[in-house]
């Protein structure tokens, strides 16, 4: 439904860049005056999740750990949705990787997930993008505490974007994986980048100034200057959120209007990220 997406859109930019902003009306820069919304809070994550509590600061979150213990550590981080069944997904697909992975997902909207776009919007036009950053870095240093002797960062849509502004902003991270997402000036600068970035786009993306094909050549262009390694890429005749296969993950695109799927695509995607990861959490 195209109607959709113009919400997407504007949670997108909650911590954006203004030239892009004002492209969209409503743009959410800090969170508004509260709304209500029927959000739901997720049920306690089934086996095979361990929960775990990671503290930082002066705040505790929520923690789902999945995988092999004192493996290569993988934080992987939400879409704008929460912690649902796809990033849980994601998570159980990564722990199961040759040679094995141990991925933990960090809740950073404590335990509220969007069951809807109106849902998805308002938790993440609410999110404190430097606090979500520092909720990865925590995460990090967890695994790295509790046996993972390297550790990487990837994430999907909002995920994604952080994924890379983790690179950037929190030292311990070895290696960041980028899925549809790119982080905007304000919040991390890629061309500072500090660790290995991968960024994956689809070519039909229509989510300008953050995912679409230019902001993915644009975030290529700054990971070049960064000097790190980096590698992205942009698969042919996908939009956005092309790795969600599931069939409930396919409906949903279907219902935001996104009719495109390619196996190939998402195959070929989870190749280079495992390459990606392998080549450089290796002990």
């Amino acid at each position: 439904m195209a109607s959709t997406q113009p919400l997407l859109c504007r949670a997108l930019h909650s911590f954006s860049r203004p030239t892009v902003a004002a492209n969209f009306a409503g743009f959410i820069s800090t969170p508004t005056s509260f709304r209500v919304y029927a959000t739901r809070y997720m049920a306690s994550a089934a086996e095979p999740f361990l929960k775990v509590q990671i503290q930082r600061d002066d705040t505790t979150f929520d923690a789902y750990v999945v995988g092999k213990e004192n493996a290569p550590g993988i934080v992987v981080v939400q879409e704008w949705w929460g912690v649902d069944f796809e990033v849980k997904n994601h998570a159980q697909k990564i722990a199961n990787l040759a040679p094995g992975y141990r991925a933990l997902i960090p809740d950073l909207y404590r335990g509220k997930v969007g069951l809807d776009v109106a849902e998805a919007q308002h938790l993440m036009g609410g999110l404190d993008w430097p606090g979500a950053v520092k909720d990865i870095g925590a995460s990090v240093q967890w695994l790295k505490a509790n046996g993972s002797p390297k550790v990487g960062v990837t994430g999907f849509c909002m995920g994604g974007a952080l994924s890379i502004a983790s690179a950037v902003l929190v030292p311990e991270v070895d290696a960041a994986v980028g899925f549809y997402g790119a982080p905007s000036a304000e919040l991390a600068d890629a061309a500072k980048a500090k660790a290995p970035v991968q960024a994956h786009f689809g070519e039909l993306d229509s989510f300008v100034g953050f995912s679409d094909v230019t902001a993915a050549k644009q975030l290529e262009e700054k990971l070049k200057a960064s000097g790190v390694p980096s590698e992205v890429y942009i698969y042919p005749g996908v939009g956005h959120a092309f790795l969600n296969d599931s069939p409930e993950g396919k409906q949903r695109r279907k219902d935001m209007g996104m009719n495109d799927d390619d196996p190939a695509a998402v195959e070929l995607a989870w190749s280079r990220f495992n390459s990606w990861m392998s080549k450089y959490l290796s002990s």
